[in-house]
């Protein structure tokens, strides 16, 4: 069994039965559980996901998390268990769900799966030993401190559910992917575990009233996030948009920078960049043809690969010129500047781009047989000019978009495979 489909078992199995304990029990502390419910709602609402496919509702998250290690409302115990928990804050998540899943905008099944479970995690650690009175004599620091680390374990339940999650969605690896999911956590995952142990205690001593006052302060940054988010976009909309002056002058082919900007994102998650470089490579895969612009006779097609290596390093000379003048961040413009200089003195974002660049003019408009013989050549170049990893990762890539394993035939060869067509979201004609 896959862990897509393990995971998602395990979610529903979950969420069954507790709906089926509930349901049988009756519900507990009724105005407690509409007031949780309502809050879980409400984040689930305000949900967004980014372009890298990763979702935020921290709002949710924390109200979910808090009603899972609530033990008293106002100084009086509460009465609801486990399976009451996953039942509300199921139920609430599929009410705020309900636009996402209209809109199908986002992937509302692994968002879901991924809060039953570790929803469930948090309260069967935390409410089972509560009822029997365990933490009765917990005074002073130590329950507060007992709260975070429980939500810490929480924290990094989900962090590994998301990336599982993700690398059977996309393929990408798992390592990165982790990593990534781990550093977000000592972002805005540090804000949801304090809210969330802060609602549990304020809730604790105060009641209800401390919903809205501890709440606040995590809506204000969720505003704030979703408003970095929307500058982000808009700045890669800006750098998308200067990408296309060469396409507009006619230096090169229509699409052919974006075509490069995917493919080199795909091989830099498949080399296990991190989320800042993958935005560098991304920004200079889109503005790597930019020093075009400066030529007097346009190189035919816009075609650099073909060129002489002096020619190839004047044109990626100028280009890193005009990046810097756009005040783009001077990162992109290096790797610009450097993906025409010889392999082994090239980061790795400059090598990325300019195999896949390479790749792109090759097999354009090549026929059914382009992909193939471009791969070939490539790897043949390898022993100069293209960096050996990074050709076979674009290999990887290239046979996980048809969902068949990458062949790797000998140089020289050129029977059919399955990369002898053009991988679909990789589309290689003008």
């Amino acid at each position: 069994m896959s862990p897509l489909r393990l995971i998602h078992g395990a979610a529903a199995l979950l969420a069954a039965g507790s709906l089926a304990a509930t349901l049988w029990n009756g519900l507990e502390d009724r105005g407690v559980a509409l007031a949780f419910g309502t809050l879980v709602a409400v984040g689930e609402l305000t949900r967004w996901s980014d372009s890298r496919a990763r979702q935020a509702a921290p709002l949710g998250a924390a109200g979910s998390l808090s009603y899972a290690l609530l033990g008293t409302d106002a100084g009086r115990p509460v009465q609801h268990g486990a399976a009451q928990v996953v039942t509300v804050v199921l139920v609430a998540a599929l009410l705020g769900a309900v636009p996402h899943i209209w809109s199908g905008a986002t992937p509302t099944t692994d968002h879901l799966a991924r809060r039953v479970l570790t929803v469930g995690f948090a309260a069967v650690c935390f409410q089972p030993p509560c009822d029997n009175r365990v933490f009765a004599s917990w005074t002073g620091p130590a329950y507060p401190l007992l709260l975070l680390t429980l939500l810490a374990l929480t924290s990094l339940c989900g962090a590994v559910l998301a990336a599982t999650l993700a690398h059977c969605r996309t393929g990408w690896p798992f390592g990165p992917l982790l990593r990534e999911e781990l550093r977000g956590l000592l972002g805005i995952g540090s804000a949801v575990c304090a809210t969330g142990a802060v609602i549990a205690l304020g809730v604790a001593v105060a009641g209800l009233w401390a919903l809205p006052v501890f709440c606040l302060p995590l809506l204000l940054v969720q505003v704030s996030l979703r408003r970095y988010a929307a500058v982000r976009a808009t700045y890669r909309q800006t750098i998308a948009s200067l990408a296309r002056a060469t396409e507009i002058a006619g230096c090169t082919p229509a699409g052919h920078a974006h075509r490069v900007a995917a493919l080199s994102l795909a091989v830099g998650r498949d080399l296990g960049l991190t989320g800042p470089e993958l935005t560098v490579l991304e920004y200079a895969a889109l503005m790597h043809d930019i020093g075009q612009l400066s030529l007097v006779d346009p190189v035919p097609a816009g075609a650099t690969a073909a060129l002489p290596a002096a020619e190839q390093r004047r044109i990626a000379l100028l280009g890193g010129a005009v990046v810097r003048q756009t005040g783009v961040a001077a990162a992109v413009a290096v790797v610009v500047e450097r993906q025409a200089d010889p392999c082994p003195e090239q980061p790795l974002a400059a090598r990325v781009v300019r195999a896949v660049n390479a790749y792109e003019e090759k097999a354009r408009d090549a026929g059914p047989e382009g992909p193939l013989r471009a791969l070939e050549e490539l790897r043949l170049g390898t022993a100069g000019d293209y960096a050996p990893e990074v050709v076979e990762s674009l290999a990887r890539v290239l046979a996980r978009s048809r969902g068949r394993p990458a062949p790797v035939p000998p140089p020289g060869t050129a029977r059919r495979t399955e990369l002898s067509d053009p991988a679909p979201g990789w589309v290689t004609h003008g």
